[in-house]
């Protein structure tokens, strides 16, 4: 390598114009002369060589591709599949578990032959994103969620009860609750995300009909769920917030001092609640069945308190002409705020 590093030296000296290598021609009184041009030659040969031998070794043959580990589930022959049920961002994904994977258990107990395995999200998008690619076995999303679920290779088998929960609110400080929408303008409404039937689609459109210019005169920060929605406008950090009932109740319980810093001052209609959709592959029997086990929660005490504890009212069968009232909700939302959020 050193011989290399002369040679390359050489050749660059001799380019700019110099007569000779410079690193031969500063020598120390007691070094040695130079070795002779056939000696230099030599030992660059074989330096090179040597250098080169490693390669030369491996000539012919190709080094096998590294090929990563893959990972998988081991299931035993025959076992009940795994069916990947995933829930909109309702709650933040730890309470999600909490709340709904009771209820699953109770569905994985009464069908022996599937298993629902119960997955949260980051966020809507990411659980939107999930239903795009079709990645989920069941979902329980918001209506709009329900219906673009259909466009993308789902059916709606059932829905949550009561309807009439199925509504927006809009939250601000007590101390501060302005008079009428049109002291809104130029103020912050925090929501969960732009898809956010309840929590942000339909308050927008209350508040438009009533006469606030949403698109030009608030400014909307969307805070990823529910729960952020609600702690934006109780720490000052904007000066509303759009949520609905169930929520606003659980925070109420979790954070009792600061929900009594803030008061409910709209309310919007309610609308056809949260449906249930399966994936077009999964057997219509098999959806038939789990669709039954949900709908007889209501019916025991057991069932009851899962259901109290998820802010559920219960389940009943649906199909996509049960959401007929949406649609029109949608042409409204159209016509007066523009393109629908996606």
């Amino acid at each position: 390598m050193i011989a290399d590093a002369v040679a390359c030296r050489h050749d660059k000296d001799m380019a700019l114009g110099y007569k000779g290598c410079m690193p031969n021609a500063i020598l120390h009184p007691r070094a040695r002369p130079a070795p002779s041009r056939p000696r230099r030659r030599a030992v660059r040969f074989a330096a090179l060589l040597l250098a080169a031998l490693p390669l030369l070794q491996g000539c012919g043959e190709r080094e096998a591709p590294i090929v990563p580990p893959e990972y998988s589930e081991k299931r035993l022959p025959g076992a009940a599949p795994v069916l990947r049920f995933g829930v909109h961002p309702l709650h933040n994904p730890n309470r999600l578990f909490e709340l709904y994977g009771p209820i699953v258990d109770a569905v994985n107990r009464a069908i022996p032959d599937a298993e629902l395995r119960l997955e949260a999200s980051r966020d809507y998008a990411d659980f939107e994103r999930k239903l795009r690619e079709r990645e989920l076995d069941l979902a329980l999303p918001n209506p709009y969620q329900t219906l673009k679920a259909v466009r993308h290779g789902y059916r709606i088998i059932g829905k949550v009860k009561g309807d009439e929960d199925f509504r927006g609110i809009i939250l601000t400080r007590a101390k501060s609750a302005p008079g009428s929408v049109r002291e809104l303008r130029g103020k912050t409404l925090a929501c969960p995300a732009r898809t956010a039937l309840a929590a942000c689609m339909m308050p927008l459109l209350y508040l438009n009909e009533l006469g606030l210019d949403v698109r030009r005169d608030l400014t909307v920060m969307e805070v990823g769920s529910q729960e952020s929605s609600i702690l934006n406008v109780a720490r000052g950090l904007t000066d509303a917030a759009a949520t609905w009932p169930p929520p606003w109740r659980a925070f109420q319980r979790a954070y009792p001092e600061l929900a009594a810093t803030l008061s409910v001052r709209w309310e919007t209609e309610p609308l056809p609640n949260n449906g249930l959709v399966a994936r077009e592959d999964l057997p219509e029997e098999l959806g038939a069945r789990i669709v039954e086990q949900l709908v007889r929660l209501d019916g025991n005490d057991a069932g009851r308190s899962l259901l109290q504890a998820a802010e559920i009212a219960g389940f009943e069968p649906a199909n996509q002409a049960t959401y007929a009232p949406l649609t029109t909700f949608l042409e409204r939302y159209e016509t007066r705020l523009g393109a629908l959020p996606e």
